[in-house]
């Protein structure tokens, strides 16, 4: 029964912080995930820079929430870097 809680716990932290209340939905990274989401799927291995050009053309958000963004798509497993330094969509 602890561990059950334990795990609930942190998931809920997790979501608050992806979506925190205290801000509009449109400035959080979960949101903004989903365009960079988008761009790796139309294109599936992209260069840092071409990505966020192709994010930019969509969505006016900083470099540093594209960073944030890449970030949470890697810890989720649905973007990595590959040996090439290029950011690619996870299958």
């Amino acid at each position: 029964m602890h561990l059950f809680v334990a795990r609930y716990l942190k998931t809920l932290k997790i979501i608050i912080m992806l979506l925190p209340d205290n801000i509009h939905p449109e400035n959080t990274i979960y949101y903004n995930g989903a365009f960079v989401l988008q761009s790796l799927q139309e294109k599936h291995e992209q260069s840092l820079i071409e990505l966020y050009q192709n994010v930019k053309l969509k969505r006016d958000m900083s470099f540093s929430v594209l960073i944030l963004c890449l970030d949470w798509l890697y810890l989720i497993d649905l973007a990595i870097i590959n040996e090439r330094g290029e950011v690619k969509l996870c299958s």
